[in-house]
């Protein structure tokens, strides 16, 4: 029993893992692109990915902090650059 539980939480916790991945390579992605609207918009979601996968255990709640902690650093430096380059 304890075997089939721990595949099907393997399982569970791939997706979790893998959408998470996906939301923070989508930010950065956008970031790298210079799209901030964008980069503003998946952050968002991004966070809500991570606060999921720290609520279901398969993320440590500290880890997800950093992880969102550097992205938002990352997407306030993408509207600082753009701010110095238009002001208005």
């Amino acid at each position: 029993k304890r075997a089939r539980q721990a595949q099907a939480r393997t399982v569970r916790n791939l997706h979790v893992r893998s959408t998470t991945r996906g939301a923070v390579r989508r930010v950065r992605v956008a970031c790298a692109t210079g799209n901030l609207a964008q980069a503003q918009e998946l952050l968002r979601e991004a966070s809500r990915q991570l606060d999921k996968a720290a609520g279901k255990g398969v993320l440590h709640r500290n880890a997800a902090a950093r992880r969102k902690s550097r992205l938002a650093r990352l997407v306030a430096s993408l509207a600082k650059r753009q701010a110095e380059q238009n002001p208005a």
